[in-house]
C-alpha cells in the first residue's frame, strides 16, 4: 500500500482513502485491545484522540466538593456529577502518585502515556489558556519507563470508572 508524511516528520498514513481518525479516547476509556486500535493499524490509519483529558478530569483539578456551573458542558455529563468525580477519583490518585515520581503534572502523565501507545495516536488536548497548552506540550519530552507504563495501565483497568462519557440522548448520536 502507497503511504505518505503527515506534516514534517509526522507519521505515515494510507496515501488514498482515510489517513486519519479522530475519536474521543483517553486513559479513563482505555480501549479493548482487540477493538478499533489493531483495526486502524491494519489500515495505516492515525488516530487523533480528542478529550485526551477526560474533558479536564484526568488534570485533577476537579473534586467531587467543586461545583460546576450551569453553563459549563461538563454539568450534563454522567462523569461530572459529584458521585462520578468522588468514585473516579482514585484515577486521578493514580496519576498523581506518578506524576510526583516524574515531576510533572497529571495531565503530562496521561499524554505522555497516549503518546507511548504508538506513533499513529496523536493526542490533541483542548485548552483556553496558553499556560496549559504549554503544560500539554511538554508531555512529549516527557518518557515514561517499560515499567511505569504497565503498572498506569494496569492499575487503570482495574479501577471501575463511574458514569458515562455522555447523557444517553448525546452518547446516541456518537454511533458507539
Amino acid at each position: 500500500m502507497q503511504k505518505r508524511q503527515l506534516g514534517n516528520g509526522g507519521p505515515e498514513v494510507s496515501a488514498i482513502g482515510l489517513g486519519c481518525m479522530g475519536m474521543s479516547f483517553s486513559y479513563a476509556d482505555l480501549p479493548d485491545p482487540g477493538a478499533m486500535i489493531p483495526v486502524l493499524r491494519d489500515l495505516g490509519i492515525a488516530l487523533v484522540p480528542f478529550s485526551p483529558l477526560g474533558k479536564g478530569y484526568l488534570t485533577g483539578a476537579f473534586s467531587a466538593e467543586d461545583p460546576i456551573s450551569a453553563g459549563d458542558f461538563r454539568a450534563i455529563l454522567p462523569r461530572f456529577t459529584a458521585e462520578a468525580r468522588a468514585a473516579n477519583m482514585a484515577l486521578v490518585e493514580l496519576l498523581r502518585d506518578t506524576a510526583q515520581e516524574y515531576d510533572a503534572i497529571p495531565a503530562q502523565i496521561v499524554l505522555a502515556w497516549m503518546l507511548a501507545q504508538g506513533d499513529d495516536i496523536i493526542p490533541i488536548p483542548g485548552s483556553t489558556k496558553l499556560h496549559r497548552i504549554q503544560e500539554n506540550a511538554r508531555a512529549a519530552a516527557l518518557h515514561l519507563s517499560d515499567a511505569t507504563l504497565r503498572d498506569l495501565t494496569t492499575k487503570a483497568e482495574a479501577i471501575a470508572i463511574t458514569g458515562a462519557r455522555y447523557p444517553d440522548h448525546i452518547e446516541r448520536t456518537t454511533g458507539l
